[in-house]
């Protein structure tokens, strides 16, 4: 009997600047999870904004695209870096 092994996804990292309306509600930094290189209405997305007490480790861990290769994501659009 053979094994077939689930290819793992590379995810891809696409930068992207934040949106005045995410500057206006003091978002710092933006990950959006997506089958597509463009922003679907349907993707995860992970905002991190100036008053959050723990945003160095959120950034930290939203950038490490290795922790998503097994999801169905292909992309993670990051804005604010």
């Amino acid at each position: 009997m053979t094994l077939k092994h689930r290819k793992k996804n590379k995810m891809r990292k696409l930068n992207k600047q934040l949106s005045e309306e995410q500057k206006a509600r003091g978002v710092i930094f933006c990950s959006t999870l997506s089958k597509y290189n463009i922003e679907q209405s349907t993707d995860t997305k992970h905002e991190v904004f100036k008053s959050d007490s723990d945003k160095d480790d959120q950034i930290r861990r939203l950038l490490d695209d290795s922790f998503f290769n097994a999801s169905p994501f292909k992309y993670n659009i990051v804005r604010g870096l």
